[in-house]
C-alpha cells in the first residue's frame, strides 16, 4: 500500500501511523483489520500523520473491541470540536471477530497490539491488529542478531557481484 501524499501535505491513502517496536516485543501470529470510530477532527489529525501508537493497546469493554491510550493529537486549525487525544476508541469488527479474538487473549495470554492506523483505497481509517505474544529478553537478542546477519548477508552479496 503506497503511502500518497496532496500538495497539502495530507495523506489520503496509505499508513497514518506505525507501531514499529511492536514488532520487535510481540512475535505477532495473525494480523486483522478493523474500523476504527473517529471524530471529523481527529480524521484531519491523522490525515496529517501525527498519531503515536508506541503505547497503545487493545482489549474488550462490554462485549466490543476498544483501542487504549493511542496518542491523536488536536486538529489545531480546527476550534469547534476538542477531543481527549489519548480516548478510547472503539474498533469495529463483527461479533465473530470479537469473540475469537477475547477468547485468544483469555485463553493463551496473547496480545492485542496495534500495528499501524492506515487509510485504505476508500479514504477510510483502519487500524490493523495483531494477535501477539511478548518476547522475552533471549528471543530479542536472537531476532536482533538474525537482522544484522540478514543485512550483512546483502551486504556481502551487493558486493561480490
Amino acid at each position: 500500500m503506497a503511502e500518497t501524499k496532496s500538495k497539502s501535505g495530507l495523506i489520503s491513502h496509505g499508513i497514518a501511523s506505525q507501531n514499529r517496536k511492536a514488532r520487535f516485543d510481540y512475535t505477532i501470529k495473525e494480523t486483522v483489520e478493523a474500523g476504527i470510530v473517529l471524530k471529523g477532527a481527529e480524521v484531519k489529525s491523522l490525515r496529517h500523520g501525527r498519531a503515536t501508537l508506541t503505547e497503545a493497546w487493545a482489549g474488550e469493554r462490554d462485549g466490543e473491541l476498544w483501542l487504549f491510550n493511542a496518542y491523536i493529537p488536536e486538529y489545531q486549525a480546527g476550534v469547534l470540536s476538542r477531543f481527549e487525544p489519548r480516548a478510547p476508541r472503539k474498533l469495529l469488527l463483527k461479533h465473530k471477530q470479537i469473540n475469537q479474538l477475547s477468547g485468544q487473549v483469555a485463553r493463551n495470554g496473547v496480545t492485542l497490539v496495534p500495528l499501524q492506523i492506515h487509510f485504505n483505497d476508500r479514504g477510510r481509517a483502519k487500524v490493523l491488529l495483531g494477535v501477539g505474544e511478548g518476547r522475552q529478553k533471549a528471543d530479542k537478542r536472537h531476532a536482533v542478531a538474525a537482522r544484522d546477519w540478514q543485512r550483512d548477508k546483502a551486504r556481502l552479496m551487493r558486493n561480490k557481484g
